[in-house]
């Protein structure tokens, strides 16, 4: 009985100082730079956009072809028709979306033509079946008016209500602009989340695909009417597109090996946990232990390997006209 008894004692100190002594929680910079190699994927060019502003500056959009299949089809036909290369950011309202696209495609008169094979309309794909699907579930849950459970497959946050998967809009998601009918989308004008998630339009467009690199360049334009939905008011103020090209189409030198953290690896775990009650000097208090669907993000790098053998390209405006120098 005293063995055993003296056993209790020591288990509660060690069990007391463990409490007392948490392990130290690793920051969510130490996880990724401690990541293996194993724990990242390449992302397929075929399921990168290439969006390349006047200006030179590049937005880059991965394509959410496992749950919206037709739409990322679409997206590559009107790529492959230089369907979008001269138009514009024509929309950028605050804390909300920026737009691209066909200004006029609410207009028949004026809207460019869809190239060939091009779909006229296309079928809703605002969810899809949750079975068949790699699902990593977060820890946590949201209100049960949002959804059953978050998580995420692949690259993509991810929420599941009744048997139901899809693409919640947190900050960088892309969705497909439409008019009042579901099926009215030609994925000819597309918008960025910039603001807070807009969680009211899940399931009501589909989403097509994120901003994995340059979404700074359309957070930071300047505003539209913000009477009129964030438009601009007169055609000067929109922003040109140079070109929109899927990587698989261009040379291997101008391709960019993005990579995305897998969020079915232990480092995503971590990542995880690091975002989680955040409790360091600097902070007065601990912060809450949750982690919402829009709170993290499956992180992107280029690849290690190929920035030794190249630098990363960067798009360039065609070059202006002027005096020669004297």
């Amino acid at each position: 009985m005293l063995k055993a008894a003296v056993a209790l004692a020591l288990a509660a100190v060690v069990s007391a100082a463990a409490a007392d002594n948490p392990p130290e929680r690793k920051s969510a910079a130490d996880v990724l730079k401690e990541a293996p190699a194993d724990a990242w994927r390449s992302i397929d060019q075929r399921n990168l956009v290439y969006v390349t502003l006047k200006n030179g500056n590049r937005v880059v959009i991965e394509l959410a072809e496992d749950f919206a299949p037709r739409h990322a089809e679409q997206i590559r036909l009107l790529v492959a028709g230089r369907f979008f290369d001269g138009l514009s950011v024509y929309r950028v309202q605050d804390n909300f979306v920026a737009q691209f696209g066909d200004a006029e495609g609410d207009n028949p008169a004026k809207r460019r033509k869809l190239p060939r094979h091009a779909a006229a309309k296309l079928a809703p794909e605002f969810a899809r079946p949750l079975a068949g699907l790699n699902f990593v579930p977060l820890e946590d849950k949201e209100p049960a008016a949002l959804s059953d459970q978050i998580g995420y497959a692949g690259s993509f946050p991810v929420a599941v209500k009744d048997g139901e998967a899809w693409i919640p809009h947190c900050y960088g998601i892309v969705g497909a602009a439409r008019n009042n009918e579901p099926d009215s989308s030609t994925a000819s004008e597309l918008y960025v989340v910039i603001g807070q998630p807009a969680r009211n339009l899940d399931r009501q467009i589909t989403v097509v695909g994120r901003v994995v690199a340059g979404i700074e360049h359309l957070a930071a334009l300047p505003r539209g009417n913000p009477n009129n939905l964030g438009f601009y008011d007169k055609a000067a103020q929109r922003v040109p597109i140079l070109s929109v090209r899927v990587g698989s189409e261009l040379p291997k030198s101008q391709q960019t090996d993005y990579q995305t953290l897998r969020t079915d690896s232990p480092s995503f775990k971590d990542l995880e946990a690091s975002r989680k009650r955040m409790d360091g000097e600097w902070y007065a208090r601990a912060t809450p232990d949750y982690q919402g669907v829009c709170d993290l993000r499956a992180s992107v790098r280029v690849n290690p390997q190929s920035l030794k053998t190249a630098a990363v390209p960067k798009a360039k405006a065609p070059a202006k006209a002027g005096r020669a120098k004297k």
